[in-house]
């Protein structure tokens, strides 16, 4: 069963920092591409950042552009999302995604979804 968790959610005050993990399993990890996502409430699902497996290289919603890096462990099966100099509007539920053709910040395309975890940022 293909499985995605999320991690290391919780509540920071602006300025703050939390790095964010997703663990990965039930699928050949290398062949995906993984991206993160959030959701605040009344709002639509928006991509923050994705890999592409291709390329080896990070893209980023430029509203979190030069304050999150996402990066990714291929033996652990793990992407990870470290976000500093938090901001209230960062408030979300963050997402993992993966997906075969899920290339992009949009959401179509990927297959498989975690649960979300909370990241709560205060003024």
């Amino acid at each position: 069963e293909v499985q995605l968790v999320e991690s290391g959610g919780g509540l920071v005050q602006a300025g703050g920092s939390l790095r964010l993990s997703c663990a990965v399993s039930g699928l050949t990890f290398v062949d995906y591409a993984i991206g993160w996502f959030r959701q605040a409430p009344g709002k639509e699902r928006e991509g923050v950042s994705y890999i592409s497996q291709s390329s080896d290289s990070t893209y980023y919603a430029d509203s979190v552009k030069d304050r999150f890096t996402m990066s990714s462990d291929y033996v652990k099966k793990e992407v990870y999302l470290q976000m500093n100099s938090l901001k209230p509007e960062d408030t979300a539920v963050y997402y993992c995604a993966a997906g075969l053709f899920g290339l992009g910040l949009g959401t179509a395309g990927y297959d498989y979804w975690g649960q979300g975890t909370q990241v709560t940022v205060s003024s």
